[in-house]
């Protein structure tokens, strides 16, 4: 187990609504001005958020594969030593999908696409199907959840029974839970997060959104390490260890994993009864 420290930071950011260049152009000017050992962004950090409807999101997707988005982040990747994690439109075949990437420095990409659509998402987005995976690197045991999925303790819950160290979580939060909620997700399951969050607002449809900003590094207890304001954008930064993750034990004799009892946990992944 490598006792590695590692320097991690958020871009929080207020993406351009349909500027993928630009929004992407400031995520590479930011990578090379800080070169931390990760840098995460956003969701949908490449488009905006408010899309009034699936053409207009299917424009401004992309592939992960073959795109030229994707190229000029995997270049900037590898030139400055950085992993980078950041939320997209993904274009796969007909499917459309609210996405996030980590891209490792030597060109490895790695694809998470959001399980849990918030509200409006599901006019828009395929639900994910890619498995809840954690992704050994040598900064550590990562793990990538979208936004919404914070509401959910289950995502948190398997990614850390896989071998989490550390949630990378793109977001644009509406609501004002999130970031406590995210105190929960780390002390329950001993790991880091990172949520990286957005500022202003859009009004793209019928309505205006405006984002809560208030990005944040939490520490394996739940301790926050950074946390940005509320309206600018920022970048913050922190130095980790994600190996101390490793460590489940929340007293002497308490072990947060060992001490689980599953055998009273099967509704967890029942329906409930009035469905």
């Amino acid at each position: 187990m490598s006792d590695r420290i590692v320097t991690v930071a958020c871009g929080q950011i207020q993406p351009v609504f349909g500027e993928t260049i630009v929004n992407i152009h400031k995520m590479i000017e930011l990578i090379k001005a800080y070169k931390p050992d990760l840098m995460v962004f956003p969701e949908l950090a490449t488009s905006g958020y408010d899309i009034p409807n699936r053409a207009i999101a299917k424009g401004l997707a992309f592939d992960v594969q073959s795109s030229v988005e994707m190229f000029k982040l995997k270049q900037c990747a590898q030139e400055n030593g950085t992993y980078v994690a950041f939320g997209f439109p993904e274009s796969s075949g007909d499917k459309l999908y609210n996405s996030s990437v980590l891209i490792e420095p030597n060109g490895k990409v790695h694809t998470y696409r959001k399980i849990h659509l918030f509200d409006r998402e599901k006019n828009l987005f395929d639900p994910g199907d890619i498995p809840l995976t954690v992704i050994d690197t040598e900064i550590g045991r990562l793990g990538m959840m979208i936004c919404f999925d914070w509401v959910f303790p289950e995502v948190a819950r398997t990614l850390a029974l896989k071998g989490a160290q550390v949630l990378i979580h793109p977001s644009n939060l509406v609501l004002q839970y999130c970031q406590k909620a995210m105190y929960a997700r780390s002390v329950e399951n001993g790991v880091f997060s990172i949520t990286c969050n957005r500022v202003g607002s859009e009004t793209q449809t019928d309505r205006t959104l405006t984002f809560t900003g208030a990005s944040q590094i939490l520490s394996n207890r739940g301790e926050i390490i950074a946390q940005a304001g509320t309206r600018d954008e920022q970048v913050i930064k922190a130095t980790i260890t994600p190996s101390l993750a490793e460590n489940k034990m929340l007293t002497k004799l308490n072990n947060i994993f060992d001490d689980r009892r599953v055998e009273f946990y099967s509704q967890i992944t029942a329906q409930p009864d009035n469905q």
